[in-house]
């Protein structure tokens, strides 16, 4: 006879005994809601464009956009927490398969790296170089992950006021994207229904209204302001900063930052950080004339050169045993924990700090 029931070769689901009978145990998450449960839809279209027949059909369009809100607003049943992952490239004797993009991004703990201040940018930028040209190559439990982390992104944004600017810059290159994907290519390169796009395109408007009517409150401080400092420290202050539109904005605060922020030395110093090792522009460190326009020179150079990436903590591939993980700096301290099982006799001299494109460049085969 026939098996006609699951693979007998399935270790089988694990049940619990409740007051209303036997439950289902979902592991590696939060325990799914029940699909017969009511969902409330007033916020979600309050102009009732469904009813646009009658009878059956009406009931079966609203059916639908149910279903579609419900899969959409669902969590992952699955996530993993690892500190490291194999990033294997093809089948060998000892392993099969190999590590995909979106598979990193599930198994990578990236939810809990946004909250470590050293690794939100780095986050930030690999998600949005990820919306700008590898989204289509997510999976589609790798996408609905990659918006609950975004969702995590914008919360801790709009509740500490961190780096508004860069998750704003990520929100707008995603929002072009998906409008692009959706209405000029089509639903064809896009894993699930073209309603949950659509649901997920209005998330996306939404938060960059919330990130647009941000208003941060003034610090009521009675102790030492930045302007009591004196003018040398004020002035270590704005050469720690890499990126020119922090130095614009720092100069606006007062009228003496805003004197510093417009010193020739500054951004002679920020155009040999960013730009002095590339080929037309290693004249730059000799060169002593005054008449120079620093300021104008560095954006004139950032139209045609990509600027230097810096960041507080970033990923870290090891060459010798070929994994990636997050290096706990504590740990290796402490410990002398490296982060990850290496079999090398001296794992420093292996590590390799990977920068968000070289991220994304270790999954294209």
């Amino acid at each position: 006879m026939p098996f006609l029931g699951k693979d007998w070769r399935s270790p089988g689901w694990s049940w619990t005994k409740t007051e209303n009978g036997w439950k289902r145990m979902v592991f590696f998450g939060n325990e799914l809601a029940d699909s017969n449960g009511e969902i409330n839809l007033k916020e979600f279209c309050d102009d009732n464009k469904e009813n646009l027949v009658v009878g059956d059909v009406c009931e079966l369009a609203t059916t639908k956009r149910k279903k579609d809100f419900y899969n959409n607003n669902t969590k992952s049943q699955f996530v993993f927490r690892d500190k490291w992952i194999y990033v294997q490239k093809g089948s060998t004797k000892e392993r099969h398969g190999y590590c995909t993009l979106g598979e990193a991004l599930n198994r990578l703990d990236f939810s809990s790296a946004i909250q470590d201040l050293r690794r939100f940018n780095y986050v930030a930028k690999l998600f949005q170089l990820i919306a700008r040209s590898q989204l289509t190559s997510l999976s589609g439990a790798a996408q609905k992950n990659y918006f609950n982390i975004l969702e995590k992104i914008v919360q801790k944004v709009l509740e500490d006021h961190y780096n508004p600017r860069l998750v704003k810059e990520l929100l707008q290159d995603l929002s072009l994207t998906l409008h692009s994907l959706t209405i000029h290519v089509g639903r064809c390169v896009l894993v699930g229904n073209v309603n949950i796009w659509l649901c997920r395109l209005e998330t996306i408007v939404k938060w960059q209204k919330e990130l647009n009517n941000l208003q941060i409150p003034k610090q009521m401080c009675t102790g030492m302001s930045l302007n009591d400092l004196p003018l040398y420290m004020q002035n270590k202050i704005l050469d720690k900063l890499s990126d020119a539109c922090d130095i614009i904005n720092l100069g606006q605060a007062t009228p003496t930052l805003h004197i510093l922020s417009e010193n020739r030395t500054l951004w002679k110093k920020l155009c040999h950080f960013h730009f002095s090792d590339k080929l037309f522009c290693r004249n730059l460190p000799i060169t002593n004339s005054d008449n120079v326009d620093w300021k104008l020179m560095y954006f004139t150079l950032q139209k045609h050169y990509p600027m230097k990436e810096q960041y507080g903590d970033t990923l870290h591939f090891c060459r010798h045993c070929s994994i990636l993980f997050w290096k706990d700096r504590h740990l290796a301290l402490l410990l002398k924990d490296f982060g990850h099982p290496c079999t090398a006799n001296d794992p420093d001299s292996c590590l390799m700090p990977i920068s968000p494109q070289h991220f994304i460049d270790l999954f294209k085969f």
